[in-house]
């Protein structure tokens, strides 16, 4: 049984690196850990095709919709860095620049004929995260026992997608489950961080991370139970959106767990501005989901929202709530220094900042782990044991096979203390707002523990799934960079437990040195127009709202 499944994940190997034409191939591999720079230097890529990919999706579809871009060539200049980003970091599960070309041919041809795009996207090339399924395409998730099934349809965020005039080339790499903050499989191996083969690109959408981090692509899509959109952003100073449940539709994807609904997965953008993840949201938003996906909530983009948080920037000023320590885990402090000065500079600017407590984070935390776990990991532990591979070892820090399953009861009870801990943050909420005399606009707080971190030392979730469990909506937003000069370890820390006392254990400032930095704002369920607005303005603050 294991050479069958060796043979099988040997065979997929080989049909992605087939995909890639011989003459986008990289004759001579960098040496150095940090492959960032490389596209710009390795001469596959013309001087105009380094200037589409590096420009922001918001401009690229004001070109195409206007005629001064052609699809054929963005697409052309994606796919290509696509291809080496896929021979620097190992971020593809299925690659198909024919197809895309000639689906941008066919954009090209209906803008000639009609002197209009298509729709919001018109012929914009869009990175797809391998859950989202297309017609007659692969998808893995990380299983080898997934190998050879082929989609009979697109997922409705697929379809919608391409109705709104997107171009699929690329479907990203995934690690076995989803249910781990690093993406490795035992299909593909191990896909890494651009900035430092040594870092991880994050996860579960980790492809995702690695290939918008080095511009292979300018808009991707990825999806969050646990932190799997915002991780791999903040890996990769990247901006990305968890939206609350049912704001983006879900339908026809495939996933882990399906049917678990207590702690739902969503999907959302990751991108190098919040501009292009609004131009993502309202691009979908128009294509009215809820016609599609029942579960999606009939709301269209509420521009109010926005110039209300326009109209505070204007007068008095955002009141911000802000922590750096959940009571679990203390972050490392290079995301210490990220949330001072993110502090500081909204000081600066005259908003309101305040102390925020995180009020029972560790119930949050245990009682997410208990979710993840409830059915003892027999869904993915299934579809594991299917072709003989073995877990990858990183699993069991969200997904502890050794829970014991949950009755229905337990099940029911969980779904209440999900439902009553919701209710008590919001009263905690009001109670901090009559203490301000005002409206608490949204909280700042770090979105991971640690800096772009090691291989296999991500250790605690506990900043992602806390939101997760309580359904906000929440923005990553790139912040800094680690430097071993000014953030060095504490000698005389005292650990909050024994999980605290191994994440500070890890730390090592030379060996995050460079790493990127990232806070996550938090704003109320449903709130993606007010909290991506907040985030856009303190992106602006911070000087890093496009990465250059």
């Amino acid at each position: 049984m294991g050479s069958n499944w060796e043979q099988l994940a040997a065979d997929k190997r080989k049909r992605i690196a087939e995909s890639i034409p011989s003459d986008w191939l990289i004759r001579t591999p960098p040496s150095d850990n940090n492959v960032f720079a490389y596209p710009k230097e390795s001469g596959l890529l013309s001087a105009k095709e380094i200037e589409i990919t590096e420009s922001s999706a918001t401009d690229l579809v004001a070109q195409l919709a206007q005629g001064k871009l052609k699809s054929a060539d963005v697409t052309l200049a994606f796919c290509k860095r696509a291809a080496i980003a896929q021979q620097l970091t190992n971020c593809i599960h299925e690659f198909f620049p024919e197809e895309a070309l000639a689906q941008a041919r066919g954009l090209d041809e209906y803008y000639a004929k009609h002197n209009k795009p298509i729709g919001p996207l018109h012929g914009l090339p869009i990175s797809l995260k391998d859950q989202l399924r297309i017609k007659g395409k692969e998808t893995s998730m990380g299983y080898v026992s997934w190998l050879g099934k082929y989609d009979e349809e697109d997922s409705i965020l697929t379809a919608l997608l391409r109705k709104a005039g997107a171009v699929f080339y690329v479907k990203t790499s995934v690690p076995q489950t989803l249910m781990v903050c690093e993406t490795v499989n035992n299909i593909i191996g191990r896909t890494t961080n651009p900035r430092n083969k040594n870092w991880s690109c994050g996860g579960s959408s980790g492809g995702e991370g690695a290939m918008i981090g080095i511009r292979g692509g300018v808009i991707g899509v990825g999806t969050d139970i646990g932190g799997s959109i915002r991780i791999p952003s903040a890996f990769n100073f990247l901006y990305g959106i968890r939206p609350s449940h049912g704001r983006m539709p879900y339908a026809k994807m495939a996933n882990s767990m399906e049917g678990q609904e207590t702690i739902h997965s969503v999907v959302g953008p990751i991108a190098h501005s919040a501009a292009d993840l609004r131009l993502f949201l309202t691009s979908v938003l128009q294509q009215e989901p809820w016609n599609y996906d029942s579960k999606v909530v009939p709301m269209p983009w509420r521009s109010d929202l926005e110039d209300a948080v326009k109209a505070k920037l204007g007068s008095s000023g955002l009141t911000i709530g802000y922590y750096n320590c959940d009571g679990n885990v203390l972050p490392h402090p290079p995301v210490l220094r990220g949330i001072e000065q993110v502090v500081e500079v909204l000081k600066q600017n005259k908003h309101k900042v305040v102390p925020w407590t995180p009020y029972k984070h560790d119930f949050a935390h245990d009682l997410a782990n208990k979710i993840y776990g409830a059915d003892g990991s027999t869904d993915v532990m299934r579809d594991i044991k299917a072709s003989g591979e073995p877990p990858i070892p990183n699993i069991k820090e969200l997904l502890n096979p050794d829970i014991k399953k949950a009755d229905l009861n337990d099940v029911w009870d969980i779904h209440l203390q999900k439902w009553d801990y919701q209710m008590q943050y919001l009263s905690k909420w009001r109670e901090v707002e009559a203490e301000l005399g005002c409206e608490l606009d949204c909280i700042v707080g770090p979105i991971s523990p640690t800096a772009a971190i090691r291989h296999n030392q991500f250790k605690y979730y506990g900043y992602a799934s806390a939101i997760n469990l309580l359904d906000f909506t929440s923005v990553v937003v790139p912040v800094t960079f680690a430097d071993s000069k000014v953030d060095g370890k504490r000698a005389d820390y005292k650990p909050l437990s024994d999980l605290d006392a191994s994440v500070q254990a890890e730390y090592d400032p030379d060996a995050y040195h460079g790493a990127p930095v990232a806070v996550q704002v938090i704003g109320k369920k449903l709130s993606e127009e007010k909290t991506l607005a907040i985030a856009e303005e303190i992106g602006r603050l911070l000087g890093n709202e496009v990465t250059p």
